[in-house]
C-alpha cells in the first residue's frame, strides 16, 4: 500500500539524516528515484520549489512527494514519517540537554557526523549543479550544457557579487529567487 511505503521510506530518511534538510536531499533523491515516484527532472523542479517556499526543505519535499503519490493522506503520512524521528529525538534531548552535551561520547559522535553532513551537502550541490546546468545524469552520460540555465546562473551570481561589492551586504535570497524565476519565465518561454 502506497501510504505505508511513503511513511516507511520517509521515516528512514528522517531517522538517519543528520544536518538538516540539505543533508537529507541526497537520501530523499535516492528513495524517490528508487521507488519511481518522480523522474530526475521532476525531482529537481520539486527541490527548487521546496527551497523557494516557506518551511523546512525536507518537510516540503516529503509533503510534495506524498501528495503526488497519495493525495492529502499521502502528503500527511510522508510528512509525518520525515518529522517523527526528529520530534522524538528533540523531546529526549530537551529533557536531558543540561548534561547531554557534556559527555565525551556525544561530542565524539557530533564531531564524526559533521564531516559526513558537509560531504552530503557538497555531493548534493554538485549533483544538482551538474544535472541542472549540464544535463549530467551519471558518469557514463555526456554533458549537454543548458545555455538558458547557465545564463540564469551567471546573471544571478553576477548580481549577487556586484550588489555585495556596492552595498557591502548580501542581496536578499528572496530577490534572487524572484529574479531567477522571472528570467526562467522569459528564457524558457522563448
Amino acid at each position: 500500500m502506497i501510504y505505508i511505503e511513503l511513511f516507511l521510506n520517509f521515516l528512514q530518511v528522517g531517522a538517519v539524516s543528520f544536518g538538516g534538510g540539505y543533508a537529507m536531499i541526497s537520501l530523499i533523491r535516492e528513495k524517490v528515484l528508487m521507488n519511481g515516484w518522480l523522474s530526475e527532472g521532476e525531482l529537481l523542479n520539486m527541490i527548487a520549489v521546496s527551497e523557494s517556499t516557506p518551511g523546512p526543505i525536507a518537510v516540503n519535499m516529503a509533503t510534495f512527494v506524498g501528495s503526488k503519490q497519495g493525495g492529502i493522506l499521502g502528503s500527511f503520512v510522508a510528512t509525518l514519517g520525515v518529522v517523527l524521528p526528529s520530534f522524538i529525538i528533540i523531546l529526549i534531548i530537551a529533557s536531558l540537554i543540561r548534561n547531554f552535551l557534556k559527555h565525551k561520547g556525544v561530542q565524539a559522535f557530533l564531531g564524526g557526523i559533521r564531516p559526513c553532513v558537509v560531504g552530503l551537502i557538497i555531493a548534493t550541490a554538485l549533483t544538482m549543479f551538474m544535472s541542472t546546468l549540464f544535463s549530467f545524469k551519471s558518469l557514463e552520460s555526456e554533458a549537454a550544457p543548458d545555455v538558458k540555465g547557465l545564463i540564469i546562473f551567471a546573471v544571478i551570481a553576477a548580481a549577487a557579487v556586484i550588489y555585495k561589492k556596492i552595498k557591502e551586504k548580501p542581496l536578499s535570497p528572496i530577490l534572487l529567487i524572484l529574479i531567477s524565476a522571472g528570467l526562467g519565465m522569459v528564457l524558457y518561454s522563448i
